[in-house]
């Protein structure tokens, strides 16, 4: 069972993670995704030429590297609260505990 500390601070940690990810997130993802894409793509074709099919693939690779860039930026963010939210109620555990025995 999760007490309320717990599962505020993994809403804390999830929206810094949010603005983390807003505000150093983005282009990051966007360029490693798309370059990632191009070196795939001569990888497998050898030459690259600006195509419709090399493009919609930078496309999608771009979408790819962003949404991965804002998992992890949300899912560390929210472990992170998660991880805090434990370190606070702590105290309270123990003399719960304490109380009882």
């Amino acid at each position: 069972m999760k007490n309320e500390s717990v599962k505020a601070g993994m809403r804390i940690g999830a929206a810094i993670g949010g603005l983390v990810f807003a505000v150093f997130g983005i282009m990051p993802g966007f360029y490693f995704g798309s370059f990632g894409t191009l070196i795939l793509l001569h990888k497998l074709m050898g030459a690259v030429e600006p195509s419709l099919i090399v493009r919609a693939a930078v496309v999608c690779g771009a979408m790819v590297g962003i949404a991965c860039a804002a998992t992890v930026c949300l899912v560390v963010g929210g472990l992170a609260g998660t991880l805090l939210g434990y370190i606070v109620s702590a105290p309270a555990a123990m003399r719960q505990a304490a109380s009882k025995a």
